[in-house]
């Protein structure tokens, strides 16, 4: 009986699944813009494949989008959809560009599991790329969102 016990925990032990451990299985979503994964690696530098493509993260702090103060529009860097404004731009401290608000239609959301608990994702709503996170932390007096975006994903168009 004590030999029975033993083997029932062990095979519980091995066939628990937290949903951590789970793998997040992703349908594939149609976008206006749509390429191969040849095309993209020929058109976008390894930075930002990187990070629109395989959905990677940039070092913070080492995007120069991070600094731009110039009134302007960033654009994806992948199809150049217009997604965040310059005046909704903050200085999160976090190290990649922050604004409170995205340009309404451009952005599309999903759910992002990998890090053993779920977060809000974004993606240019025009070719699918990733841009980031969303979090409920961003400045209070405007719409307390804060758009993490990693600035290889970007391209900063300045204003006429």
């Amino acid at each position: 009986m004590k030999k029975f016990i033993t083997l029932l925990t062990i095979a519980l032990f091995f066939n628990c699944n937290s949903s951590a451990q789970k793998k997040e299985s992703k349908v594939e979503e149609k976008f206006p813009i749509s390429k191969t994964d040849a095309e993209w690696k020929k058109e976008l530098s390894s930075d930002a494949y990187y990070v629109l493509r395989q959905e990677g993260t940039e070092r913070p702090f080492s995007s120069p989008l991070n600094d731009e103060k110039r009134k302007g529009t960033f654009h994806c860097a992948a199809c150049n959809t217009p997604l965040f404004k310059s005046e909704h731009k903050f200085d999160s401290g976090t190290g990649w560009p922050s604004f409170d608000r995205e340009i309404k239609g451009n952005v599309a959301y999903g759910s992002d599991n990998k890090l053993g608990y779920s977060r809000d994702e974004e993606h240019c709503a025009t070719c699918g790329g990733h841009l980031g996170h969303v979090f409920n932390d961003g400045p209070r007096n405007t719409t307390g969102k804060r758009h993490c975006i990693n600035g290889d994903a970007l391209k900063f168009v300045p204003a006429q």
